[in-house]
């Protein structure tokens, strides 16, 4: 791709760590003794696990640009921030799936840089946010259409990848009930990270548990699958899927669930489009339904309108957990990042979205 639009930025004080530390475990991972680190940079957000650009060069003088995930400091839930499970799906996905970045290597040794961490080689790209960028010109109605049917392409080949001969996926599969425990385990989170201005939530979630369905399938699902984890190229194919932190065996609807609770319609009230982060607005981009339709349609998957309620409503309150493990993060300092001042908002209004759909 000539122009590449998935920027990083300077590297925050409390995210820093030693670089010749890191150059040392480079050296050793892959066999170079000349590889240096010319610049660290880092990708805004991190709000999960952190993410920083390593411009190298290598030692035969080639500049190569590579890319590292490490967990967030402070309070974490239990299972979560595992780099060495992040790694792993995305090295046993490379020969079944071609849309994930190649892997360097996985160091647990929290001595190099305070805390575990893998590599991976970037894949230049363009990665969307809120707005589609000037740079790749006009997208009409027709190509942001496309678009969507290239990543529910993506998404259903995902789902399509034979779990059972990958011993490396296969580990992942915990059975059936897959509904119930992400059910179990969010209601769990939410109640580990709970702040004195955390809201009732008691009827949203005697709802949720209420109207869970069983599961329908057992596939690979992504668990955070929205278009600012897909690198695409010039023509807005998909590249690469990136953030594989959540991926694993489970129910393919509830991937739809995480997909729908980032895509805000042009016909969203005002708050929720403050919640916008990719271009779903645009004319052409399909709404929540035609998603969960077309989804549907392409797998001989039946959805029925009590379902998709359900992925609906508990696709916001999963979002609303991730945004409530942050608020307390931020509201017991363990970040500064004051991006997340507004977390404890956030909550509040999903909470009241929520409520809303249940009530309609």
């Amino acid at each position: 791709m000539s122009i590449d639009l998935n920027p990083a930025g300077r590297l925050r004080e409390e995210d820093a760590f030693d670089t010749e530390a890191l150059t040392r475990w480079l050296v050793a991972t892959e066999g170079d003794a000349g590889v240096v680190i010319d610049e660290v940079r880092q990708f805004r957000g991190g709000a999960s696990n952190l993410t920083y650009l390593l411009r190298t060069t290598t030692g035969d003088g080639a500049a190569r640009e590579l890319i590292l995930r490490r967990p967030p400091a402070g309070r974490k839930a239990a299972g979560a921030h595992d780099m060495g499970r992040e790694f792993r799906i995305q090295a046993a996905l490379a020969p079944v799936f071609a849309q994930v970045a190649p892997m360097v290597g996985h160091c647990t040794d929290e001595g190099v840089i305070g805390s575990e961490f893998y590599v991976m080689e970037k894949v230049p790209g363009l990665i969307l946010r809120s707005e589609f960028p000037a740079e790749i010109g006009l997208v009409d109605a027709d190509a942001a259409a496309a678009l969507c049917q290239r990543a529910l392409d993506t998404l259903v080949a995902l789902h399509s990848v034979e779990v059972a001969s990958v011993p490396d996926l296969a580990a992942l599969a915990r059975g059936w009930g897959y509904v119930e425990r992400q059910v179990t385990g969010w209601i769990t989170r939410l109640d580990q990270a709970r702040t004195d201005d955390t809201g009732d939530w008691s009827d949203v979630l005697d709802w949720i548990r209420a109207h869970q369905p069983d599961d329908v399938a057992q596939v690979l699902v992504h668990n955070d699958f929205r278009f600012d984890n897909l690198v695409l190229d010039e023509q807005l194919e998909v590249r690469a899927v990136l953030d594989w932190e959540m991926a694993t065996v489970g129910d393919p609807l509830m991937d739809l669930s995480s997909t729908i609770a980032y895509w805000v319609e042009a016909d969203d009230d005002e708050l929720f489009q403050l919640f916008r982060r990719q271009p779903t607005n645009a004319p052409g981009m399909w709404t929540r339904a035609e998603l969960i339709d077309r989804y549907a349609a392409a797998t001989g998957r039946t959805v029925s309108a009590q379902h998709a309620l359900f992925l609906e409503v508990f696709g916001l309150f999963r979002l609303a957990v991730i945004a409530q493990q942050i608020w307390y993060r931020y509201v017991h300092r363990q970040t500064t990042n004051e991006s997340y001042a507004i977390m404890g908002q956030v909550v509040g209004y999903l909470e009241q979205r929520c409520r809303g759909l249940i009530r309609a």
